[in-house]
């Protein structure tokens, strides 16, 4: 039996069970303390990256702020959040490919402490081509890039 592998765009659709609220696994809590975590829909992710405008920037732990606050979570969960961007990423350049235009900014979000994501198509390169098209200055520390002043350009996702 041969299963069709699904493309970026049916997996950012396939909301599974998600979203999900549910306490903090133990194995969690040293890091993240106690309370509740939101394992979001990957659609859900998605909208939050759409809306940063040009000129503008967030992070994923600001997406993952806004998902808890949107669920009254304790905190948004950092591996699913974090993948959902890729896989956000992914179906955008799927969609650019396709023709489409109107397609997910996931160049404008970040991670912690202004760093690009090295794993959003085309690597490093790709992200910092594009954030330095809209205006952004890329400053390279180590073999990472950071958008320099990020957080002067910082989205409030939460208003």
């Amino acid at each position: 039996m041969s299963h069709k592998k699904l493309s970026w765009q049916e997996k950012l659709s396939n909301s599974r069970d998600f979203p999900r609220v549910e306490q903090i696994p133990p194995r969690m809590s040293k890091t993240w303390g106690t309370g509740t975590l939101v394992i979001p829909a990957p659609f859900e992710v998605d909208q939050l990256m759409r809306r940063v405008p040009i000129g503008k920037l967030t992070t994923i732990n600001d997406i993952r702020a806004a998902l808890a606050k949107r669920h009254n979570a304790t905190i948004g969960c950092p591996l699913t959040t974090g993948i959902f961007t890729i896989i956000a990423a992914r179906a955008a350049e799927e969609q650019k490919q396709q023709g489409k235009t109107d397609i997910t900014p996931y160049w404008r979000t970040l991670k912690t402490g202004g760093f690009l994501n090295e794993k959003y198509p085309g690597g490093l390169e790709a992200q910092k081509h594009l954030l330095e098209q809209e205006g952004h200055v890329v400053c390279q520390q180590g073999k990472r890039f950071h958008v320099k002043d990020y957080f002067k350009t910082k989205f409030m996702l939460n208003q």
